[in-house]
């Protein structure tokens, strides 16, 4: 489980490709490597990844073909960076929302619009989740958690203040740039249940 409440940044220093499965090596900052087992649950851009080695500075994950294939961890490169975050703990604050570190897709920023206060990103989903994007729902984008602002047909914005720009790679994307996305999970089982509902009023289920 995370919260969307990004913790640092680490920096992919290693990439090892075999049969259908490539391997990160990460190096994270130092208060990310603290009481680190094997087997721990880390969010990489909002995927949860399942650690498989570490040293002094660096994790190693492996990752599938599937996971590569529907999230943006596929097109990355040794020198990229990527958004981490730490699993929740039973106790810990909750500042964004709960996110299971599931990608349900990706989604291309078609515009940004910054002034000196704050940056606006305009993105396009594809249309199959349309129907998950509300105002002022929550959306996880690249691991981080955010509230939906204006919509118009399959795209939406988000509103990125200097904090956020500050301690993500959000600041650092471009128009054109794709971007993880996970669709709040709450949202999800409520719209799937009403279009469930009303499709058995309406005869079309048995």
């Amino acid at each position: 489980m995370f919260t969307g409440i990004v913790q640092g940044v680490g920096k992919i220093i290693q990439i090892i490709d075999k049969d259908k499965l490539r391997s990160f090596k990460i190096e994270l900052p130092k208060h990310l490597m603290q009481n680190l087992q094997i087997g721990a649950s880390i969010a990489n851009d909002g995927c949860c990844l399942t650690l498989t080695g570490f040293g002094d500075n660096w994790v190693l994950f492996d990752i599938m073909q599937e996971t590569l294939s529907i999230t943006t961890l596929g097109d990355k490169k040794v020198g990229d960076y990527i958004n981490i975050e730490r699993s929740a703990k039973y106790g810990d604050e909750v500042g964004g929302h709960i996110m299971s570190g599931h990608v349900a897709c990706t989604a291309k920023i078609t515009q940004i619009i910054k002034t000196e206060t704050n940056c606006t990103m305009v993105i396009e989903i594809p249309s199959l989740f349309q129907k998950y994007i509300l105002y002022k729902g929550f959306i996880g984008i690249d691991g981080a958690s955010l509230t939906i602002g204006k919509i118009n047909d399959n795209q939406f914005s988000i509103h990125l203040i200097p904090e956020t720009l500050a301690i993500t790679t959000l600041k650092d994307k471009k128009e054109g740039d794709k971007v993880n996305i996970e669709i709040d999970s709450q949202t999800q089982a409520i719209v799937d249940t009403v279009e469930r509902v009303m499709a058995m009023k309406e005869g079309k289920l048995d």
